[in-house]
């Protein structure tokens, strides 16, 4: 979804990148790959080469045992504005659109569905698509200025798609309250509904969101895979169906050497070592 807010009408009258700035950047340092969204005189919004750009580079994390945890950050003020509104415009064609949306269902369902934990960290505004990329995200960690919305209600294009990431995340009702008014809500409102983990200064958001970051990266990495997985599978589930399944996960998972490892570095007073 686009934000129609006057910061994100803002962003479009703003002249856009050159072609040759990439617009993403990734930076990969002790098992934490951090993606950058760097678009930001459009306040980085989620334009169709940014959001190929993004799918490429979890494809590509996916397979990459280096990486246990992603960080996903955005360079400028804003977070993330929503979808690209002149882009949109340009070619307003049901096929067209309909690729679009296709596009952006994947990059959400990728970011849930990545065998490694993403932390979103938030400055400024993360507004219809954004808030959607925020509430795909497993941690969010923002600033007190941040602010969070899906406002396409107000321009007569309701965030549906928004809708599926939020409705998730959040109590019905406040994700209700968010999509019928389209206003924004402040930090403290995101953390109290939990659509963030925590609120910080923002001059310690990188630092709150590094030591988080190395904290799991410190982790084995096929359990986090483990766990990520089953927690977004049982979710899905009835009470009984997800007891079932999970047994079945820690089984598994008992069997795996890390489990085994880590039990008897508990026994032993040691730290572990895990596989890789």
């Amino acid at each position: 979804m686009l934000d129609p807010s006057p910061e994100g009408r803002r962003a479009r009258r703003e002249t856009p990148l050159t072609a040759a700035e990439p617009v993403l950047l990734r930076h990969d340092a002790e098992g934490i790959a951090t993606l950058v969204l760097n678009r930001p005189a459009a306040r980085n919004a989620l334009s169709l080469a940014l959001m190929n750009a993004l799918q490429d580079a979890l494809d590509a994390i996916r397979e990459d045992d280096s990486v246990r945890v992603v960080v996903l950050k955005a360079a400028g003020p804003a977070f993330c504005a929503g979808h690209d509104l002149r882009e949109m415009r340009a070619d307003s064609s049901p096929e067209t659109t309909d690729h679009l949306f296709r596009t952006c269902a994947r990059l959400m369902t990728s970011l849930v569905r990545l065998p490694k934990p993403v932390i979103a960290q938030v400055r400024g505004i993360a507004t219809a698509a954004g808030c959607q990329l925020v509430a795909s995200c497993d941690l969010a960690i923002c600033t007190a200025e941040a602010r969070f919305a899906t406002p396409g209600v107000q321009i007569g294009l309701f965030c549906s798609t928004p809708m599926v990431a939020l409705s998730r995340v959040v109590p019905r009702k406040a994700a209700m309250e968010m999509l019928l008014l389209g206003e924004p809500i402040d930090a403290a409102e995101a953390l109290r509904i939990g659509l963030v983990n925590r609120v910080v200064p923002a001059d310690r958001l990188d630092a709150c969101v590094a030591d988080m970051a190395g904290r799991i990266a410190a982790k084995a990495r096929k359990v986090l895979a483990v766990g990520k997985e089953a927690f977004a599978r049982q979710g899905e589930m009835t009470l009984d169906e997800a007891y079932a399944y999970t047994a079945q996960v820690m089984t598994r998972n008992m069997a795996m050497a890390d489990a085994q490892e880590g039990i008897d570095a508990f026994l032993q007073k040691r730290a572990p070592v895990w596989e890789g």
